[in-house]
């Protein structure tokens, strides 16, 4: 009872529906969060990233721009693929998750999400994934589908996160699927640009996680989890990043034979524009300077974004392949 209403001698009840018909707005904000809750279990950002790389793959494979419908039907079959997984990573974590400042906002260390809920969503999320792509764009893809969230599970979750710290070297292969998903749409086959592709982002996933790794080392420290800035000098992991920098752009040449001049030319300049960086932060470390790896995270994001924006754009011009032989 409210202040005001206890002076009048009466009481106000919150639960009743409001004369016109309609729910409270408690009650309204209430769905939003367990919508937004388990949302956030699916992890939209990371989705984001996985669906810049797999339409590009679908215009490389049809070396044009596909139908509406069957780059909208991968997409959600996709997505929803990616949030099966990424929920049913958040219920095997959960434990990590309660140790990590980056991650201790997530729905289940907030006791927004119950914990079976949130293992049934992943369950049915993976189940309708496959459906999806199997009614709408094809078997393959639906298989594919499966097997990497089956990998991520497994493999990467289950398998490597807590025992190696080439943990996102190997587990990075799930997020490497989505553009052999999205040439598996277009051509109802796998062949070996797809895996070019594939070896870009492979390339692509160390560089960028150890770097996020470089900034929340005592995180990943303290929940246990052997990142490689946990249990190697940073002078090493730098020089790991621009290793694996270096190879993730020349891969990004083998694309040339089936591209033109314009995807070669952006792949060469945002190459050197991301080793530029890379080689600052290993010249940082070895000087014993204050390091800044969340700007080579940054950049690395926006670096696979070009890189395959250029991808989708060349090949939506459909101009001339160099054809170039290896």
């Amino acid at each position: 009872m409210s202040p005001v209403n206890a002076a009048h001698g009466r009481s106000e009840d919150t639960s009743a529906v409001h004369p016109t018909g309609e729910r409270p707005h408690g009650e309204r904000r209430s769905l939003r969060r367990v919508v937004g809750a388990y949302a956030a279990l699916a992890k939209p950002r990371v989705i984001e990233l996985l669906l810049v790389t797999t339409i590009p793959a679908m215009f490389l494979a049809g070396r044009q721009i596909p139908s509406p419908w069957l780059v909208l039907a991968t997409l959600v079959g996709g997505t929803m693929a990616a949030g099966s997984a990424n929920a049913l990573n958040c219920v095997i974590d959960a434990d990590i998750d309660k140790v990590m400042n980056r991650t201790k906002r997530r729905p289940l260390v907030k006791d927004s999400v119950p914990r079976r809920g949130a293992l049934i969503f992943g369950l049915v999320m993976g189940v309708a994934s496959a459906a999806v792509l199997y009614l709408t764009v094809n078997l393959l893809s639906a298989i594919l589908a499966i097997a990497t969230i089956l990998f991520y599970i497994f493999v990467y979750t289950l398998g490597l996160k807590r025992r190696t710290s080439q943990n996102v070297v190997w587990g990075g292969a799930a997020g490497c699927m989505p553009v052999v998903i999205g040439w598996a749409a277009v051509t109802g086959t796998v062949q070996w640009p797809a895996f070019v592709m594939f070896g870009v982002i492979f390339f692509w996933t160390p560089p960028h996680t150890w770097a996020l790794g470089m900034k929340y080392r005592d995180d990943y420290e303290r929940a246990g989890v052997p990142m490689l800035p946990v249990v190697a000098t940073a002078q090493h992991v730098a020089r790991q990043i621009v290793i694996y920098s270096w190879v993730m752009v020349a891969w990004t040449l083998l694309l040339l034979p089936v591209t033109s001049w314009l995807y070669g030319t952006f792949a060469i300049l945002a190459g050197g524009w991301f080793l530029f960086y890379a080689h600052s932060l290993q010249a940082a470390v070895r000087r014993g300077e204050e390091t800044k790896p969340m700007a080579l995270f940054h950049r690395s994001n926006t670096y696979l974004m070009i890189v395959f924006v250029a991808l989708a754009v060349d090949s939506a011009i459909g101009l001339p392949t160099l054809g170039l032989p290896f």
